[in-house]
């Protein structure tokens, strides 16, 4: 059995806070680039204090940006 996958669900938190990408990656200090990256889930590895930062900023639980993803295979 295939294990399942993590879903990041950035983009939507930042959206429902009501931060702009561009405000946030800037009070996140990030390149726009890089939280597009992260929002796609087009990098190899988070950043922890990154993740806190988001998390810190958003008042949100990592929970809320990542989510664990069962593989429903049969």
């Amino acid at each position: 059995m295939e294990p399942g996958y993590i879903k990041i669900n950035l983009e939507q938190v930042i959206k429902d806070k009501g931060f702009s990408k561009n405000k946030f990656a800037h009070m996140t200090m990030m390149e726009r680039t890089q939280l597009n990256n992260y929002c796609k889930g087009k990098m190899q590895r988070f950043d922890l204090v990154l993740l806190a930062r988001m998390c810190d900023i958003l008042d949100c639980q990592v929970g809320d940006i990542l989510e664990y993803v069962k593989n429903e295979e049969e």
